[in-house]
């Protein structure tokens, strides 16, 4: 590993500290560097801390900038925000060399960054590990360019495609992918301890969490972040409840703390001012033609919710009716070594995905104990091509 990688490895790792901590912001990281090869100054982006990381990096410098090389994930914003500009911050410090690893991905100051610090005589270098730097800030990327949440399409399944027996406790068709609070006793997990402890961590990257009233019915769910990681807001969990036939004991009630939203079609209104005294959002929500939920518009409100970023959970009608809409970005797909047959409750259900053959792109392969997942791209955050 060359010196440049070594520094930029440590700014990402400063950048991935802030995962939860910057929504909606982007995550970035910063080190400086100076000419005797010492790191003299090293900043984490927190949204609440308002000041960006290079700036933070280069106060911890102080004198130890002037001809340094600063290392970054992200281009110094180069407008007024919250802050000033960074690039001129890096400008004043007299850094000698910037090395970052990608444009700011907001079309309107894209690469003016860069442009601003070349023009004051600064060496910049873009790109080192730039596949990396973008899949951390993929929801700021889609979030900033079309105003909406990247959509992460979650499950877990067995081998022939199925999500839950519905022979077991806790299960329906069209309910989740196992109920991850474990709230019925009997239930069979579909995947092990080490794969269900990834879900928490998904869960934490993400700014919401969406499942269907069917699957809050059936499982009794939390829908919780227990990833023990911080994060500056609490996971904004959303049900899907065109009737609001949600029981005010369920727990996803029971618990709510201004953290519960749901999105229904036809609000009784008797129901709706119950949910709401229990400090629950209840929002109207539109219909397809076909009486699926309209995922459009349910992103264009987290949108301008500031939601950069949703993790469906859901069962496998909310599964199908998503893949349908066209806005699911990307999939993560666990799999156990287990085979549930005929009569189990398939990942997909529903008419919509008829004709349609949904393609998943640049996928990985991860390996959680005896499971497995597949992670891929129904399309790119950033250009928003398939």
């Amino acid at each position: 590993m060359t010196i440049d990688e070594q520094h930029m490895r440590r700014a990402l790792d400063l950048a991935r500290a802030g995962v939860g901590l910057v929504s909606p912001n982007p995550a970035v990281g910063a080190v400086v560097v100076d000419v005797s090869g010492r790191e003299v100054g090293a900043g984490t982006h927190q949204y609440e801390a308002v000041k960006h990381a290079e700036v933070l990096a280069l106060e911890q410098a102080g004198a130890h900038a002037r001809a340094a090389t600063l290392y970054l994930n992200l281009e110094p914003c180069s407008h007024q925000g919250r802050t000033p500009p960074c690039a001129d911050a890096v400008i004043a410090a007299g850094i000698g060399r910037v090395v970052c690893s990608m444009e700011d991905p907001n079309p309107r100051v894209s690469g003016q960054g860069f442009a601003r610090l070349r023009a004051a005589g600064i060496k910049v270098e873009v790109g080192l590990f730039g596949t990396e730097a973008r899949k951390l800030n993929e929801s700021f990327a889609k979030y900033i360019r079309l105003g909406k949440p990247l959509v992460t399409l979650k499950s877990a399944m067995t081998l022939d495609g199925k999500i839950a027996d519905a022979s077991k406790p806790g299960t329906q068709p069209g309910s989740a992918t196992p109920p991850s609070e474990g709230a019925r006793s009997g239930y069979h997990w579909i995947t092990g301890e080490v794969a269900r402890a990834h879900v928490q961590q998904l869960r934490h990257r993400n700014d919401a969490i969406l499942a269907g009233v069917g699957t809050v019915i059936a499982d009794d769910p939390l829908l919780t972040d227990r990833s023990g990681l911080p994060r500056r807001r609490k996971l904004l969990r959303v049900i899907l409840d065109s009737y609001l036939r949600i029981s005010l004991a369920a727990r996803v009630v029971q618990t709510a703390d201004r953290d519960v939203l749901i999105l229904c079609s036809t609000a009784d209104d008797q129901a709706r001012q119950a949910l709401e005294s229990r400090g629950i959002r209840v929002l109207p929500i539109s219909a397809t033609a076909d009486g699926r939920p309209d995922f459009a518009a349910i992103m264009q409100r987290l949108g301008e919710m500031e939601i950069t970023s949703l993790l469906i959970e859901g069962g496998a009608l909310v599964n199908g009716a998503a893949l349908a809409s066209g806005e699911v970005d990307k999939v993560f797909l666990y799999y156990a070594p287990k085979i549930l047959g005929e009569g189990a409750v398939p990942f997909i259900a529903g008419e919509g995905l008829r004709g349609k053959t949904p393609c998943v792109q640049r996928f990985e392969l991860h390996r959680f104990g005896e499971d497995f997942a597949v992670e891929g791209y129904l399309r790119d955050p950033y250009s928003g091509q398939a």
